[in-house]
């Protein structure tokens, strides 16, 4: 549930003299759309693939086409990299890292341990994270339900399934008011004694696949 556990160890860099059609190229090999700007192991900045496919010569619209290409030859990323690029703690939790990135609309954070770039966290890597939690890639029965958003509620469901003998690979809630909607994925694919329990106990199953 920290960064350090779902980041991209060991990002690829570029350095701040490399050239931009060189940096788009080494994004489009490695499919990705940041790199980190590293001169003498210290990190200088970020540069993104929105970053460098924007850039243009100004003024353009009085260059020819060879003129606009010879000029973007030139160009090296240290011309539009952000410097000051957006960092976290490997120690810090995903949840930080997402609302970080959503408040700021960051397509990643570097990844630093004191003044180490140690990885970097992308948009990518909190979907696969997401993936991970809900225990989707794993076999299994998706189950989702609504009870009363009360104390114990949670404690009360994961008891009924314990008594089924069934494990639990992935569990989320949601609040809605005064209820709470509860997603569970359960490793087996018999649920239907279970699920026939939930309901005589009140509560309301709203999806089993």
């Amino acid at each position: 549930m920290f960064v350090k556990n779902h980041m991209t160890p060991n990002p690829i860099t570029v350095e701040p003299n490399t050239p931009i059609f060189e940096a788009l190229n080494l994004m489009k090999k490695h499919r990705i759309k940041q790199l980190p700007v590293v001169e003498d192991g210290k990190l200088l900045g970020l540069v993104t693939e929105r970053d460098l496919l924007t850039v243009s010569p100004s003024p353009a619209t009085t260059l020819s086409i060879y003129e606009i290409n010879y000029l973007l030859s030139r160009m090296t990323v240290k011309e539009v990299m952000i410097k000051s690029p957006a960092r976290i703690s490997p120690d810090a939790t995903i949840e930080e890292a997402a609302v970080i990135m959503r408040e700021h609309r960051f397509g990643s954070l570097l990844v630093m341990e004191g003044e180490n770039l140690v990885g970097i966290i992308t948009e990518s890597n909190l979907f696969e994270a997401l993936i991970k939690i809900f225990g989707f890639r794993r076999p299994g029965v998706r189950l989702v339900l609504e009870a009363e958003n009360k104390l114990g509620t949670l404690a009360d469901l994961l008891g009924i399934v314990r008594d089924h003998q069934i494990n639990v690979i992935g569990l989320a809630c949601i609040e809605l008011g005064e209820k709470v909607q509860i997603m569970l994925r359960l490793s087996t694919s018999q649920v239907s004694p279970l699920v026939e329990e939930l309901k005589t106990k009140g509560y309301n199953v709203l999806s089993v696949n």
